[in-house]
């Protein structure tokens, strides 16, 4: 995988050694399988589950309650389909799902609360179209949509809610633009988005509540900039924002209510520094931020509440180290941690609730393993962690309440 490539499998497709799991002990590490995507904390917070690209399996742990160090879980590493990408829990709690992009499938698992271990579900894996990427499950999670990267196309599914089991949607696949990463869907559950990253668009969806079905919306595809990334969404579902990661650009649209039709916002594109690989929109909905890879720099935004234009932060862009790849903003927004894949670092930052400037916090960049691809916070806040390409290992943090420091546990 060449460096050009690298920050956009990562941030739109997970969303990225040793095969035996083991916790290291004392750099704060915990071993993986080979070639770790990305790392998912379920809602509970007792554990974390993470897609090891190259093993073909996913490492499951336990989380400490009161340090947040990981434990590998009874059974771990638990066997998936070929290169998977990331894991997707429910809301629930009870599933997990995983597309595996070279096997053209999706395994899904049944949650044991009691340790954390995956079981799989009966029928596991589901077939899926070529090359999936991630899966995404609608709010209320009756439903999971799957970007097929290879055939340009959305496979949705109804999940039983009694056993966790796929059953593909009436209709499906849904044809995309060409080259889709990722599904992401506003937070009422009504429409869907796909960035198509060869095509240069967004194809914009409803949702059939009923079945599932996707139907285009009036006015698709929508234009956006070369190498669309994603499509991600302010909290409310009023703005949508495409990283345009080969024209150096955001796309920015008001979203319409009834429709889910896609109006650009004037001027459309925003610039960016070099290569952005992902829009990360502040829980508040006030500012969106964007790690510039091969910039080595993040820009931060201040949204416009009534039109949703984008206006540039002060100061911006904030220095970080050597190829940031993402953006991740803590649920009281006022700490960003960004992971920089080329230094093998994360950068951290306070956030002013007045303009959405970053500020360096003390001791900032903190040591991470090899090429991690981002920062997971937990719902508490205390806790932090990356999963880490090449050294096949996840770092795990401990984060200090009142500086936003982070600490190796």
């Amino acid at each position: 995988m060449n460096a050009a490539r690298a920050p956009l499998w990562i941030a739109a497709c997970a969303a990225a050694g040793l095969y035996a799991v083991n916790v290291s002990s004392n750099d704060g590490r915990a071993a993986t399988g080979a070639r770790p995507t990305s790392l998912t904390l379920d809602p509970s917070g007792k554990y974390a589950y993470v897609a090891n690209f190259q093993s073909n399996n996913v490492s499951a742990y336990r989380i400490g309650a009161g340090n947040g160090t990981l434990s590998p879980v009874a059974g771990s590493p638990f066997a998936a389909g070929t290169q998977p990408f990331s894991v997707t829990i429910s809301r629930s709690g009870r599933y997990a799902y995983v597309a595996n992009q070279f096997s053209g499938n999706v395994s899904a698992y049944r949650i044991d609360r009691a340790n954390g271990a995956l079981h799989a579900v009966a029928g596991s894996p589901f077939p899926a179209g070529t090359r999936p990427c991630a899966v995404t499950l609608d709010p209320a999670g009756r439903f999971a949509y799957v970007a097929n990267m290879g055939s340009s196309d959305v496979s949705a599914y109804r999940i039983d809610d009694a056993t966790g089991a796929l059953t593909p949607v009436a209709g499906a696949p849904f044809a995309t633009g060409t080259h889709p990463r990722l599904v992401s869907i506003d937070p009422k559950g009504r429409f869907a988005y796909v960035a198509g990253n060869a095509s240069h668009d967004v194809w914009a969806y409803s949702i059939d509540g009923a079945t599932g079905a996707l139907r285009p919306v009036a006015g698709t595809p929508f234009p956006a900039g070369r190498g669309a990334v994603s499509v991600t969404l302010d909290p409310v579902g009023r703005f949508a924002y495409v990283a345009n990661a080969f024209a150096n650009s955001i796309s920015a649209y008001r979203v319409d209510n009834a429709s889910g039709a896609l109006t650009p916002v004037a001027g459309l594109q925003v610039s960016t520094g070099k290569f952005p690989s992902a829009v990360t929109v502040d829980p508040s909905g006030r500012f969106a931020y964007v790690a510039n890879y091969f910039s080595s720099n993040v820009s931060a935004y201040r949204i416009d509440g009534s039109s949703g234009r984008l206006l540039l932060v002060p100061g911006s862009p904030f220095a970080a180290r050597t190829g940031p790849v993402s953006v991740s903003v803590d649920h009281s927004g006022l700490l960003a941690y960004v992971a920089n894949r080329s230094s093998h670092d994360v950068s951290a930052y306070r956030v002013s609730a007045v303009t959405g400037a970053l500020n360096a916090v003390d001791g900032s960049p903190f040591a991470a393993g090899t090429d991690p691809g981002s920062v997971t916070i937990d719902r508490s806040g205390k806790f932090a962690y990356t999963a880490n390409l090449r050294s096949n290992d996840v770092s795990a943090y401990s984060i200090d309440a009142e500086s936003g420091a982070l600490k190796a546990q």
